[in-house]
């Protein structure tokens, strides 16, 4: 029997994964069925299953390529040594990469509860080796006296926290561009770690 049309693994494949992102972040995890992923693709439920081996697998590999592209784009911001300019650029870079992603920053804060033990290991390492990023910035800010805060832990997450809210609220067009809202969080930033 012939292939139908569309239906070859590099285009179907991504067309799986778009699909199942968009409705877990509209709808939740647990709400969604592998018949409502495939309605959306518009493919029957059973061929799914040539592009993952289930619904967990999905959720797995999308949260696994949020964070892996995340660690590849920081990795590729050019280096400084100056920890303030680090800083900076680290706040600008992680509002940016957010901002275009806003279904897959929903899904990797509101469903990593619904990982299974080794799955969640996984995205808990990649999440940790990307806080510890910032942490290292913070250390070494610390150390060059640059910056001024009890613990550089809490420092980590506090930021991050701060920088991913962005996401809950910003819209393109809106009072303040992506810009003015980097500044604006900067100043934040540098405020909290007392730079």
């Amino acid at each position: 029997m012939a292939r139908t049309q569309g239906s070859h693994s590099d285009i179907t494949g991504p067309k799986v994964r778009a699909a199942a992102l968009r409705l877990f972040a509209r709808h939740g995890f647990a709400a969604v069925s592998m018949r409502q992923i495939a309605g959306e693709v518009g493919v029957q439920a059973g061929a799914l299953y040539n592009y993952t081996p289930d619904k967990q697998s999905l959720l797995f590999s999308l949260l696994k390529g949020h964070m892996d592209e995340l660690l590849a784009a920081w990795a590729e911001e050019p280096a400084t040594a100056d920890p303030v300019e680090r800083l900076a650029q680290f706040t600008r870079f992680h509002i940016r990469f957010n901002i275009e992603r806003p279904e897959a920053i929903f899904i990797s804060y509101m469903e990593l509860r619904n990982l299974e033990p080794e799955n969640f290991a996984v995205i808990e390492k990649l999440r940790r080796a990307y806080e510890d990023e910032l942490e290292a910035i913070l250390r070494a800010g610390l150390a060059a006296g640059r910056f001024e805060m009890p613990d550089t832990k809490i420092a980590t997450m506090a930021v991050i926290g701060m920088l991913t809210g962005v996401n809950t609220w910003y819209r393109a067009g809106g009072r303040l561009s992506l810009e003015e809202v980097q500044q604006v969080y900067w100043d934040m930033v540098r405020r909290a770690v007392g730079a």
